[in-house]
């Protein structure tokens, strides 16, 4: 076994993680803003089925400053009102946020990572 299948396959028990957390969130956390009628409208923009999830996530996970300073842009409408959503969530649902948004995150990165290290004949 080389060096870029180990470290696809370690790449990959991440990616599994990541979405068994995205998943639990989804279920856990976000249907029970979704089902609050004073939460439901305040999630952020939906593009994608699920991108409701990753920016409730993305709003609890990130500092409060940069989330702040993200709602006086332009483009405002696409991330999720984070005091409303910390008033709204337990402590548990904000760690489970901030596992499954930086777990997602971190794979995605290292997912990329690797293609380009493989495509440029830096690991094999």
């Amino acid at each position: 076994m080389n060096n870029a299948t180990l470290t696809l396959g370690i790449i990959l028990c991440c990616t599994i993680i990541s979405w068994i957390l995205f998943i639990l969130f989804g279920q856990l956390t976000v249907k029970k803003l979704i089902k609050n009628p004073e939460t439901k409208h305040e999630l952020g923009m939906e593009l994608v089925s699920g991108r409701d999830i990753i920016n409730v996530a993305q709003s609890l996970a990130l500092p409060i400053a940069l989330i702040r300073k993200f709602k006086r842009t332009q483009m405002s409408f696409f991330y999720s009102d984070a005091d409303l959503l910390i008033k709204h969530t337990s402590k548990f649902d904000r760690i489970l946020a901030k596992m499954f948004y930086w777990t997602f995150t971190i794979t995605g990165i290292l997912i990329v990572t690797w293609v380009c290290l493989v495509t440029t004949g830096l690991l094999e």
